[in-house]
């Protein structure tokens, strides 16, 4: 596919259109075979009403800034590289165009995601620090969402260890920055850096709602160390049940106020992660088993 900005640009447009999701941008790419600018406008128009189609026919034709100081590269539904869970999983929800920067070749490797409070206890600290220590050894990505908490014990103990991690962003591509605790491990070789909305858009609670459906539809096992009674990361355990993927929760002895959602999603169905009594570690076992297997979803 020759793939150039007119046509990121106009795909963008598309998506600003009131009233059009994910499942109408999507329809947009599979009908085309021609990728001119042109082409895609004309089909663009043929899937809008009357009034969506005088709002597109102002805004067509408009730039989208990029503002990152990074490398940005667009990978499309129906290309080559476009992960193949999240269409399995988000089926025609998937997001119609993801925005990159790093290493795509990270989506080849088996992923496990981490979600979890940001207020984390200190035991969930090290559930994840001696979680993640041990996966980076089986040469698995570490997959989060890169709010403080969880999400960033992940990625810094990944990175600080020699492993690879992807980050997936609740908002639009141009808000991403280095944050300065990471300047010490950071590596463009061992990162990969996702977000599925249009560059220009800001953190809304929806978008990180979004953004969670996406970290699981695209890792192969997902542990959430602590979610609280209410909240993202048990929508994200709940989410990750209905889409029947492997979903691991640690089961706390004496449960800190940060991981009471824990026990609501053992109760629905998660694995229980357990601890090894002689080194009092996280037992990954059945995990690393399970992603050695072609049929990662078997457990359920």
């Amino acid at each position: 596919m020759i793939k150039n900005q007119n046509i990121i640009d106009t795909i963008f447009n598309f998506m600003s259109v009131k009233g059009i999701g994910p499942v109408q941008t999507n329809r947009l790419l599979l009908a085309l075979d021609d990728y001119s600018p042109l082409n895609l406008q004309n089909i663009a128009f043929n899937l809008l009403n009357g009034k969506q189609k005088e709002e597109f026919d102002i805004i067509k034709d408009q730039p989208i800034e990029i503002k990152s100081k990074f490398d940005v590269e667009f990978i499309l539904l129906q290309e080559e590289n476009y992960p193949e869970d999240l269409k399995k999983f988000l089926s025609t929800s998937a997001p119609p165009v993801l925005s990159v920067i790093g290493n795509k070749e990270l989506l080849q490797q088996k992923k496990v995601a981490f979600s979890g409070s940001r207020n984390v206890s200190e035991k969930g600290i090290k559930i994840t620090e001696d979680a993640v220590t041990e996966l980076i050894k089986q040469n698995i990505a570490i997959v989060s969402g890169y709010a403080k908490g969880v999400d960033f014990t992940a990625h810094y103990t990944a990175l600080k260890n020699g492993g690879t991690t992807i980050i997936v962003l609740p908002e639009g591509i141009n808000h991403f920055s280095i944050k300065k605790e990471f300047k010490d491990v950071w590596d463009w070789d061992r990162v990969l850096i996702i977000s599925e909305f249009k560059p220009i858009e800001k953190w809304m609670a929806s978008r990180a709602m979004n953004r969670n459906k996406t970290i699981i539809a695209l890792s192969d096992v997902i542990m959430v160390v602590e979610a609280g009674e209410t909240g993202g990361s048990l929508d994200a355990g709940h989410k990750t049940l209905e889409m029947n993927k492997a979903l691991f929760v640690p089961q706390y002895m004496n449960i800190p106020e940060s991981a009471l959602g824990n026990n609501t999603l053992l109760n629905k169905g998660a694995v229980a992660l357990k601890m090894n009594k002689e080194t009092m570690k996280p037992n990954l076992n059945k995990i690393i088993e399970l992603l050695k297997i072609d049929n990662k979803y078997s457990l359920f």
